[in-house]
Parts: structure tokens; C-alpha cells; sequence
């Protein structure tokens, strides 16, 4: 069974119990793309109209103590529709009815389909509350009532920054977590000897702890620098209509809903002082996502060490990292680094996302830019990457890590990097010297000064002690 309906454009047949209606039907045959619009931005955009629905009734009341309002030729809608619509809008926030919802993620019109597939979601919905059936839009209409006060334009970017400040106060959660997994690992190897490496070289002595702290201190970085996105994204313009002038909008409504949303939500959004700005530029989608960036690079950085620390390329594995899944269908026993490889992966989305933010960013054109849903869908996915990467890191990487201590310390008094600790007291041709014999016989430090008694044992013992090779620089008394 179907029904009919219609826009200036034409008619078209609609299942007959579908909440959806002709706007997305048209919005899917025109965008035949299959990728899922984001969960999250739906449900912010229920809680986005649920605050316009709570201000509207509060302007008709609060305009009905003072006018008859019969008087006026204004869009009314009664308070028991109103809220009823305000019921299906918090159904919409829980993420009710999102199977209904079928307009793809990749698409034109700035938004309007989303708002419109949304609309006629709420509308079919309060229909069916009302007792009526879908598509009897002389009850409840779409844009006439769904969309009383409201414009896509003002709508659909401001639950896109409801979305994402939901999501970045859940990475940053993670990220947190991530950290003090990181920062016991610190503790742990904060006497554990090991080579350092530049250029994948072996270089000067140095510690698990030290190695644990530059993946600490950048997450801390990273915690900071998220924390700091509210600001930049907390002033919406929802209450401008179309390019941020309020037109078609009651006054009150303007200056009312956005604290309306802050109530509703408990975040920190707050009406712009220029809202045609805040409706034209979205160059602060384009800052966050590059602050969202540089936590992808400092994973990718991390699991990249960690994942060549623990390689059979590195022969002595200093780490050993979890084994988590089989790494092969025909070679027995392989494990593979999946976690590492999952992380590098997901930041790479993220860097090619930000170069498709940024550029279409720039592709605003005067009031309005049209592409703000494929940012939006962009920008959401890489806070869930984002946040997905510091979930599994945390669980199955960081926490069931191994550090190989016994193994690192024989590499270090093996390697002739442990010469430079030396240049102090020998300085460096004789610390080349002692280099060099370690590296032709194979010799460990303690047994190359033994045959070139260019120190005395015990000094070298005690010069080679956690607590002197980690020291920062070094005193005369060391020496």
C-alpha cells in the first residue's frame, strides 16, 4: 500500500506507513550513494528542534499574555501539537526512528534534505500520536509545523556542533584513560635500560620509563588542546534562519532558543554575536579537525614505535606485544600487529578527512556553504576513529604490553651506543676506541675496558647504574 505526495515539482508514491516522505525519497534517488548518514548528528538534530519547539511554545505563550494573537496573521500552532512535537523530537535524540531516516551521507543541498527527511520524520510520527495517518500533513505538517521557526541553514550546522561537542568530551575521556595507561607503563620502566635510537641507529642509553613519558606528555598535549575545541565551536547561529539575519524568525525565538539548547543539552553553546559569520565560515571546523590531526599523528607516532619495538625485524624484542588475533590462513602461528595497523589506519583517514574539511571549508560561497554535510559526516568520523583508537590501544595494547628488560640491558652493555655515556670521562677518541673493540669482538663494555683498562671497573660499574645514565647532564662530582 502506498500514498501520494506532492511538491511543486510533481507527485510521487510513498509506502503507505513510511515515516519518510518526498523530500528524502527525492534526496535518495538523486544521491545514490550507500554510506550511512551519522547516528550522531540525527539525534543531535532531534534535540536541536526540541529546543524550537520549547521556545516557540514559550513565545506564543508569552505573546498571548499581551496581544490577541487572532489578530495577527502568524503561524500558530496549537500547544498540544507543540507538544507533541516536542515528544517526537526527544524520541529523535534518543535515536528512535533512525531506520526511517534514508538520505545518504554524501550529498548536495547544504543540508536541507537531512532537515527535511528529519521533518517529515517528526510529522509522520506526531501523526501517528495524534491518531491520524502518515502524510495527513493538513493536521501536521513537515515545514509548517515541523519546521516552525526554523531553517535548515541554522538547524543542521548547529546539531552538527551539538554532535561533535558530545563526541569530544567522550575522546576526551579516552584519551584520558589512554594516558594513565601510558603513565603506568612510565612508572614500570622508569629503571629499564635500553639503547635509544636516532635515525634507526643505535644512539645513547636511555630507559623504558623515558620511551613511555614522550607518549604521556604527548597525550597530555593532545588531552589539553581537545578540551580547548568548546571554545572554538560553542557559538551557533540557530535563530538566524537562512544566512543569519533572523528573517521569517520572531525576536524572542531568536534570542531565546540557543539558551533554550544550552538547558536542554548541558553544553556550553551560545548564541553568536554574528551569526551571518557563523552561518558563512566554517573555518572552525577546520581548527578543531587539525587539533583532532595531531592526536592521529601522536597515536601513529606511538604505535609505530611500539609495533617495530616488538618486530621479529627487531631481534631482540624489547617489547612483546599482545597477541590478539591468528595473522595468517596458511602460515601457522603468525600473529599479526593488528592493533598498531588498525590505529595507523584510522589516522590516515583522518589526514586525508582533514585535507577534504579544509578544502571544502574554503568552498564556502558568500552566505552559505553547500557542502557542510559532507564535512560534518568527515568531522564526526574522525572523532569516532579517534576514539575508537584510544579504546583499543588502552585495552588491547598499552595494558597487556611486556617490557623485555633482561634482554634490553644485554643489548645496551653490547652496544657501542653506550660508549657516549663515556665522552665525559674518556672523551670521545677514547670512548671510539672502546666503541669500536665492543663492536669487532662482540664484546659487552665491561669486558672491552677490561682489555683496554681505560677506566677503572668499579667506576664503570657504577658510571653504567640506572640512576647515573639517566641522569640529565652531568656534574663534575659525577666524574
Amino acid at each position: 500500500m502506498t500514498r501520494t505526495e506532492t511538491d511543486f515539482i510533481g507527485s510521487i508514491e510513498i509506502p503507505e506507513d513510511a515515516l519518510y516522505g518526498i523530500n528524502a525519497v527525492r534526496a535518495k534517488e538523486n544521491f545514490p550513494d550507500n554510506t550511512p548518514f551519522q547516528i550522531e548528528w540525527y539525534k543531535a538534530v532531534g534535540m536541536v528542534k526540541q529546543a524550537c519547539y520549547i521556545t516557540a511554545g514559550n513565545f506564543f505563550k508569552a505573546a498571548s499574555r499581551q496581544y490577541d494573537l487572532s489578530a495577527f496573521k502568524i503561524r500558530m500552532i496549537p500547544e498540544d501539537q507543540l507538544n507533541i512535537l516536542e515528544a517526537v523530537a526527544e524520541k529523535v535524540a534518543q535515536g528512535e526512528w533512525f531506520d526511517q531516516f534514508i538520505v545518504p551521507a554524501i550529498q548536495g543541498g547544504a543540508g536541507t534534505s537531512i532537515n527535511m527527511n528529519i521533518n517529515e520524520i517528526i510529522a509522520n510520527a506526531a501523526l501517528i500520536q495524534s491518531g491520524e495517518r502518515p502524510g495527513s500533513y493538513s493536521v501536521i505538517d513537515p515545514v509548517e509545523h515541523a519546521n516552525i521557526f526554523q531553517s535548515t541553514n541554522d538547524v543542521i550546522p548547529t546539531a552538527l556542533k551539538v554532535a561533535v561537542m558530545r563526541l569530544l568530551i567522550q575522546l576526551e575521556e579516552e584519551i584520558n584513560d589512554l594516558r594513565h595507561s601510558v603513565e603506568l607503563k612510565e612508572q614500570d620502566g622508569r629503571n629499564k635500560l635500553r639503547v635509544g635510537y636516532t635515525q634507526m641507529q643505535e644512539a645513547v642509553p636511555t630507559s623504558f620509563g623515558r620511551l613511555f613519558s614522550t607518549y604521556s606528555d604527548a597525550l597530555s598535549r593532545d588531552w589539553w588542546r581537545v578540551s580547548k575545541c568548546f571554545e572554538r565551536i560553542k557559538t551557533v547561529n540557530l535563530g538566524g534562519s537562512a544566512i543569519g539575519s533572523g528573517l521569517t524568525v520572531p525576536r524572542y525565538v531568536v534570542m531565546e532558543v540557543v539558551q533554550t539548547l544550552k538547558e536542554l543539552t548541558g553544553l556550553p553553546v551560545t548564541r553568536s554575536e554574528n551569526m551571518h559569520d557563523a552561518t558563512a565560515n566554517l573555518d572552525s571546523f577546520v581548527e578543531i579537525h587539525a587539533i583532532l590531526k595531531a592526536h592521529a599523528v601522536n597515536l601513529e607516532k606511538m604505535v609505530n614505535d611500539l609495533r617495530l619495538l616488538a618486530s621479529d625485524t627487531h631481534v631482540i624484542k624489547e617489547l612483546e606485544i599482545p597477541k590478539k588475533q591468528i595473522g595468517s590462513s596458511i602460515m601457522p602461528t603468525k600473529v599479526n600487529p593488528v592493533i598498531p595497523e588498525f590505529v595507523i589506519s584510522a589516522s590516515h583517514t583522518i589526514y586525508s578527512n582533514d585535507m577534504l574539511i579544509t578544502n571544502l571549508c574554503a568552498q564556502g560561497c558568500l552566505e552559505l556553504n553547500a557542502y557542510l554535510p559532507v564535512i560534518g559526516h568527515k568531522l564526526i568520523g574522525s572523532l569516532k576513529l579517534l576514539i575508537a583508537s584510544c579504546q583499543t590501544l588502552k585495552k588491547n595494547l598499552i595494558e597487556d604490553i611486556r617490557i623485555n628488560s633482561e634482554k634490553a640491558y644485554d643489548q645496551l652493555i653490547h652496544s657501542p651506543a653506550v660508549a657516549t655515556a663515556l665522552l665525559p670521562v674518556l672523551g670521545y677518541h677514547k670512548s671510539a676506541e672502546l666503541a669500536k673493540v665492543m663492536t669487532a669482538n662482540h664484546k659487552s663494555v665491561f669486558e672491552a675496558n677490561a682489555d683496554l683498562k681505560l677506566i677503572e671497573a668499579e667506576k664503570l660499574e657504577s658510571l653504567m647504574k640506572p640512576e647515573n645514565l639517566l641522569k640529565e647532564g652531568f656534574s663534575l662530582k659525577d666524574i
